[in-house]
């Protein structure tokens, strides 16, 4: 097998794996720490069913951004300062992750990218670009999808689609299928003392570990509340497969920028979404496993302020050439 090829299927192992649910809200100790950001403030905002956190910054076209698992809104603390002096950016923690509350249903992608959706409108933007990895980008496919009119640019990080690609990998890593066994078996086999070195060997697989704020995940999911949120997020695989291949002659009309990791999916993301949009531009980040946002912050930096920026400006270099607006 080809290093890349080996890579996209290895990367398997570090995508989404699942966190936690119960029908109600953890206690406040259980609750993730806030972490301070410069130049940010934190949020929430009541949704149908759930509340959502969010931290939110800068000025400009406003830029929502999606986190995957086994993280939160952190995940894009290096990058949300570079962001925010072009954009208003919001970083939300998807509902049951974070310090947003957690729901007792409506983990499917559709359900969750409606909550997201009403939450952009209550903050008072109609019109806004994407940007998600990992459980994140499952989420954005549907928002912009289903509401085309009302997403101006959609970025993908670090995974294929459900239903195009994703489940083709399935039997690669224990963990897809692990995570989408019905409660209580995952739940009982991840215990609270066991969330440091579970997710610590997780990221060990990253290209760059060491640039990943491990701890801050690690509290996290220290909750069994927030880990099972994490698992329904899996559970709802096979029903997002399905919605997403009924739905796929909605094709994306905007431009989409689908990137994949050196070390982790690469092409991958670009093959699997250019099924379901008319203008996707494939992106491979170097130097940089499944983490992308925070394994080499400055590639996705430059690459979004290309696609995310005016038209007209040339990449200065050609690994960024499909990131020009």
């Amino acid at each position: 097998m080809g290093r890349g090829a080996y890579a996209a299927l290895t990367a398997v192992v570090l995508l989404l794996a699942g966190s936690a649910a119960s029908g109600a809200e953890p206690p406040a100790a259980d609750k993730a720490e806030s972490r301070v950001l410069p130049g940010f403030s934190h949020g929430t905002v009541a949704v149908e069913g759930t509340t959502l956190h969010y931290v939110r910054g800068g000025s400009g076209p406003p830029l929502v951004l999606l986190h995957g698992w086994p993280q939160t809104w952190w995940e894009w603390a290096k990058i949300m300062p570079a962001l925010a002096e072009r954009h208003t950016v919001i970083a939300f923690d998807l509902p049951g992750a974070g310090e947003s509350s957690i729901p007792s249903g409506g983990y499917d992608k559709v359900t969750t990218a409606k909550r997201i959706r009403e939450g952009v409108h209550k903050l008072g933007y109609t019109k806004v670009s994407l940007l998600g990895h990992d459980t994140g980008a499952l989420v954005a496919y549907p928002y912009a999808r289903d509401y085309p009119a009302e997403v101006v640019r959609l970025a993908v990080l670090e995974t294929p689609l459900s239903g195009f690609g994703l489940e083709d990998l399935y039997g690669v890593s224990f963990h897809l299928g692990l995570n989408q066994t019905a409660a209580p078996v995952p739940e009982r086999i991840i215990d609270n003392d066991d969330v440091p070195t579970f997710l610590g060997w997780l990221f060990s697989g990253a290209r760059h570990p060491d640039r990943i704020d491990q701890a801050a995940f690690f509290s996290a999911y220290s909750s069994p509340a927030r880990r099972t949120a994490g698992y329904e997020y899996y559970r709802a695989f096979a029903g997002d497969a399905a919605n997403n291949q009924a739905n796929a002659h909605k094709r994306l009309p905007m431009p989409v920028l689908a990137m994949g990791a050196e070390f982790a999916f690469g092409p991958l993301v670009a093959n699997s979404f250019s099924q379901v949009g008319n203008d996707v531009r494939g992106v491979v980040a170097p130097d940089s496993g499944h983490w992308i946002a925070e394994e080499n912050t400055a590639f996705l930096d430059a690459c979004a302020e290309l696609f995310f920026g005016p038209q007209g400006v040339p990449a200065p270099s050609p690994e960024l050439a499909n990131c020009v607006a």
